[in-house]
């Protein structure tokens, strides 16, 4: 072709071309002359602002597509008094009210579309003499509502703009402190994310939060209007990401230039920021109080600097070694829904109530296992003679609230109150409002019967089995002998140091009762600290005459006892029925339960039954009913109602009256399956004593009971008192 194809405006060298909407195939004629004109318009060199906008017809009617906009997309140094050039693919109307321009410091402006020159497939909005003209430095957004563009042919349908226009750009103007500029509330917005997504703004404020620094780092700042627009709705602050550079201190005035965007759901300035210094200033943290009105309500002070004048208690710490991360609440520890209300609507209640009485308090990294962790008591890091417990204190707690997760997916993002790096913040003066018990609780009586969880206690390290000869089952517990030692030194010096005559156990390795057995290993330790005889334990197996009575899993329960205090007595048994350890399920769920009947120097008998039900954390074949039971509940209220049945057969052959049920039912207070043994005759006792604030464990933050001793009427009768010892569940 020499040095280019066509000419004029739609040469092809320097220039850039567009098929027309109207070619759907193109020349395929070799030997015919080539001109561009016919097929292509032209918009002059390197013009970029129609890429991906391309649209045809292809023979059939097709509705208008805006072929151009002056300022392009995302322009800089825009005069202050243009206006903005729409070009559509034909000609078109406009209706009042389909164009719209937010501008960042001018706010809201006012326009209708003009056609120019006569031509309906060119529209200028604003511009003129009676359009005031942009502030300085301003971002605006320019939009078109697609169904207030239609075109003027009776081709229809379809005859309106396919798709919303939305374009940004920014004006002319210098760029130093104290010249015009976005308020951060405005970049904010009165919803959950920015109206301002991938526009370039530039705010002004007071470094309240300075997380900057590479990882594990926010890397960041958090920055806030001085002085704010006063309404509640809309978050004065908002976080700066700057990589791993360290430009601010708190306190610093700063000029910020950077593009709005959410990151995991916190509104931030990124993109490549620029930072000026303007000074120094100070900012009041605005006071908030829980329970919040609405789950959302902290996002309208995320990203600012708060206190929290009530007093906070820690109501969990799971995740405090792992992430630096503590939940705290308002007014108490937060209780379980299904152990203070019924199932269903009233414990679906207490359960909105928690979520909306609840905020982390974090420490100032996005780390897993910090080093120092950040939050023991009295403002010292956390160590062995340093603890923090649940129901600990902090008042009037200063940070900044941010959104973010604590350095990995599975703390999940959430509002988070960060003081260590807030202005005027600092480590929370926790204070040791729940002391740790020096010894097991005094309840009275002439003999002590309990149930205690020994976390899965196994002396056998691989090879594990389900019983004698039971099915392969992976090993729990210790992962070695140094760390058996750890454990069983500390389950040794608890049941020593307190004052039980016969004591129910859970989770213990089932591996029979051999003298290698888990079982006979415990109380051999036992009776090394305690003297030779002073504990024995009871052989479910020999006593039933059945092999693995007490289950083939890979744990079990099991009796051990003082035989100075009290004689078994009558029969061992075992409820290891289908009916029970199914539940109404088509496979094995509840752990068998033991039955043993024990004599005391007085001649005064007792039957004990220890238990351990399907737990809540894997699906049963009855779905979650969604009333606050969690996973089988089902499964679990048979197998109570199942107990009680076995019970009036008088399984142990004594036929005495007085009947403990004790264990792990895993089911709070309120819940089906203690509410079918309360039907049957038995008396939970812990909350008789302890009343409904009693709790022995605590999950997802909240505090409760799993563990039972439930007492027939004549045994109520005899009982002088009982209550959990808090060894480990604070």
């Amino acid at each position: 072709p020499g040095s280019a194809w066509g000419s004029g405006s739609t040469i092809a060298q320097n220039n850039t071309l567009r098929r027309k909407p109207s070619i759907c195939t193109g020349d395929t004629n070799r030997d015919d002359a080539f001109d561009p004109a016919v097929e292509w318009d032209g918009f002059g060199n390197n013009a970029f602002d129609g890429l991906g906008s391309h649209t045809v017809a292809c023979g059939a009617e097709s509705g208008p597509v805006v072929i151009s906009v002056s300022p392009a997309d995302g322009a800089l140094e825009v005069p202050l008094d243009a206006g903005i050039l729409v070009t559509f693919s034909e000609p078109v109307m406009v209706a009042p009210g389909a164009a719209s321009l937010t501008c960042s410091i001018s706010g809201e402006r006012a326009v209708e579309g003009t056609v120019v020159g006569g031509n309906e497939g060119e529209y200028i909005f604003g511009g003129d003499e009676d359009f005031d003209p942009f502030a300085p430095g301003e971002s605006c957004i320019f939009r078109l509502d697609g169904e207030g563009v239609t075109d003027v042919d009776t081709d229809d349908p379809p005859d309106a703009l396919a798709n919303d226009l939305r374009t940004t750009f920014t004006t002319v103007g210098s760029n130093i402190c104290g010249d015009p500029f976005t308020p951060i509330y405005t970049v904010q917005g009165g919803g959950a994310e920015t109206p301002w997504d991938d526009v370039r703004l530039t705010v002004e404020g007071i470094v309240v939060g300075d997380y900057e620094g590479s990882r594990p780092a926010l890397r960041g700042f958090y920055l806030q209007d001085e002085t704010g627009d006063g309404d509640a709705a809309t978050s004065d602050g908002i976080f700066v990401f700057n990589f791993n550079d360290d430009d601010v201190s708190l306190g610093d005035r700063v000029r910020v230039t950077g593009v709005a965007q959410e990151f995991q759901d916190q509104t931030q300035l990124g993109s490549g920021v620029d930072i000026q210094s303007c000074g120094s200033g100070t900012v009041t943290p605005t006071d908030i109080s829980f329970p919040v009105p609405s789950l959302d309500a902290l996002e309208a002070v995320e990203g600012m600097l708060v206190r929290v004048p009530q007093t906070l208690y820690v109501t969990e710490h799971f995740q405090l070694a792992r992430f630096g991360q503590v939940l705290m609440s308002t007014g108490d520890r937060l209780f379980q829904p299904t152990s203070v209300a019924a199932p269903g609507a009233p414990a679906l209640a207490v359960a909105e109530a928690n979520l909306l009485n609840q905020i982390f308090v974090d420490d100032e990294l996005n780390e897993q296992n910090p080093e120092p962790i950040r939050f023991g008591r009295e403002g010292n890091p956390l160590s062995a003679s340093n603890t923090l417990r649940g129901g600990d204190q902090a008042t009037g707690i200063v940070g900044v609230m941010s959104y973010t997760w604590a350095g990995n997916r599975a703390s999940g993002n959430a509002y988070r109150l960060r003081p260590v790096g807030a202005l005027g913040g600092g480590v929370p003066d926790f204070s040791p409002a729940n002391p740790r018990p020096s010894s097991a609780p005094v309840v009275g009586g002439d003999l002590r019967v309990a149930s205690f969880n020994v976390l899965n206690y196994f002396n056998t390290f691989s090879g594990c089995t389900g019983g004698v000869g039971g099915p392969s089952e992976g090993c729990r517990g210790a992962d070695d002998p140094e760390e058996l030692e750890r454990q069983s030194a500390k389950i040794v010096s608890a049941i020593n140091g307190s004052d039980f005559d016969v004591v129910g156990l859970i989770e213990i390795e089932n591996d029979g009762y051999g003298p290698e057995s888990s079982l006979a290993e415990l109380v051999n330790r036992l009776n090394a600290d305690a003297g030779a005889g002073t504990w024995d334990f009871i052989d479910v197996d020999a006593g039933t005459g059945q092999v693995n009575a007490a289950g083939i899993d890979a744990i079990r329960v099991a009796f051990i006892y003082k035989p100075g205090s009290v004689a078994p007595v009558g029969t061992t048994a075992a409820l290891n029925s289908p009916e029970f350890v199914n539940g109404g399920d088509g496979e094995i769920r509840n752990r068998p339960a033991i039955a043993q009947a024990f004599e005391g120097s007085n001649g005064g008998r007792f039957i004990a039954l220890i238990n351990h039900f399907k737990s809540k954390g894997s699906p049963c074949e009855v779905p979650n009913a969604g009333d606050g039971q969690g996973n089988c509940n089902e499964v679990r209220t048979r197998a109570a109602r199942a107990l009680a049945q076995w019970l009036l057969t008088d399984p142990t052959g004594t036929g005495d009256p007085d009947i403990a049920i004790l264990g792990d039912l895993n089911a709070y207070a309120q819940e089906d399956p203690i509410t079918a043994l309360e039907a049957a005759g038995y008396e939970d006792l812990l909350e008789s004593f302890q009343g409904p604030d009693a709790y022995s464990f605590v999950f997802s933050g909240q505090w409760g009971y799993l563990d039972y001793a439930l007492a027939t009427s004549s045994l109520t009768g005899q009982t002088t008192g009982a209550a959990a010892w808090h060894i480990n569940a604070d």
